[in-house]
């Protein structure tokens, strides 16, 4: 097989092509020259915003393309178009942040996609990503509806910073409650699936993440102390302890969601169709301790730009003002 990831530098580009490569597929990586692309991948460099910057992808036809952008939807049109008849399986890695929120009682649907010029949010850049693919390939494309993703080389931060803070010790805030369910996917799992995928020629929309059940708030915190050796210990809250002291769920506190219906939004997606493709999801202590090897190989660091964490100073007094409450009081 041939591929090509657009991209190919970077957590789930990345995961594409060195899975692909550990199965002997012939790999080129079209990229801005922003990182190093897996050894044994062809090089193609190019700027898919600029004029004249699709000029590398003019010539060559491959089996499958894996394209993770997340900018103006114009840069996925102008690719797709591009490589429609040079190319087999058009796999978009897209969001189940396409959906519009709440779900209604019909069930899930995607909310419109800003126009192909347009700069907007997160969610309409990949729901105008996702039709612009779909309009080129028609029935080759392939939605890839992930939603929260970590693993090895996840470039936003989320598992690697509490990875960090169950490691510094000490008393951990940590989000309740511990059975919260948690759906996620990890990047190399999913780069698995589509791999499979491609070599199946689907075509269609997926929803990519972990099985109900697969892994609890409690299971992902324990084997962040697990795998660290930290002497920390989790100081479990109720959810509207947290809430109520302004911090935010998400970017303070990330991956975590309170219970209710953003928690529900997030987590509650059917992946039945992309179970019976072929997704297989590893265990979360597995996901875990690999983060941790590899950022422990990184100087224990944050990736550059993460914008995610709790300040030290108002974790600790969110504890203080938690066991001040829940104190005994003498009798007055």
């Amino acid at each position: 097989m041939r591929l090509l990831v657009l991209g190919g530098t970077r957590f789930v580009g990345r995961a594409a092509a060195e899975e692909a490569l550990a199965r002997g597929w012939r790999v080129t990586v079209f990229h801005r020259g922003r990182g190093t692309p897996p050894r044994g991948a062809a090089r193609l460099r190019g700027d898919r915003l600029a004029g004249g910057g699709l000029a590398g992808l003019e010539r060559g036809e491959w089996d499958a393309v894996v394209d993770t952008w997340a900018g103006p939807p114009r840069a996925v049109r102008d690719t797709a178009r591009l490589l429609a008849d040079r190319a087999g399986t058009y796999l978009y890695v897209s969001s189940r942040f396409v959906y519009a929120w709440p779900v209604t009682a019909r069930g899930p649907e995607p909310i419109g996609g800003c126009p192909d010029d347009g700069e907007t949010d997160y969610p309409r850049a990949k729901r105008g990503g996702e039709l612009a693919a779909a309009d080129a390939f028609g029935e080759r494309a392939v939605l890839v509806r992930a939603g929260l993703i970590l693993g090895p080389g996840e470039d936003v931060g989320r598992l690697p910073w509490w990875l960090l803070r169950t490691a510094r010790g000490g008393s951990v805030l940590a989000p309740g409650p511990p059975g919260l369910p948690l759906r996620y996917v990890d990047a190399r799992d999913l780069a698995q699936w589509m791999l499979g995928a491609a070599e199946r020629g689907l075509g269609g929309a997926y929803d990519v993440m972990c099985p109900a059940g697969h892994a609890t708030m409690g299971g992902l915190l324990e084997a962040c102390l697990h795998v660290t050796g930290s002497r920390g210990e989790l100081c479990w809250l109720p959810p509207r302890a947290v809430l109520a002291a302004g911090i935010e769920p998400w970017t303070e506190l990330p991956i975590w969601l309170p219970p209710g219906e953003a928690h529900d939004y997030l987590h509650r997606g059917d992946v039945s169709a992309a179970v019976a493709a072929g997704l297989r999801c590893r265990p979360v202590a597995d996901t875990v301790a690999d983060t941790w090897q590899w950022l422990r190989a990184r100087g224990e660091r944050l990736p550059e730009g993460a914008a995610v964490g709790l300040a030290p100073d108002r974790e600790a007094a969110c504890l203080r003002a938690h066991r001040e409450r829940a104190a005994p009081r003498p009798w007055s």
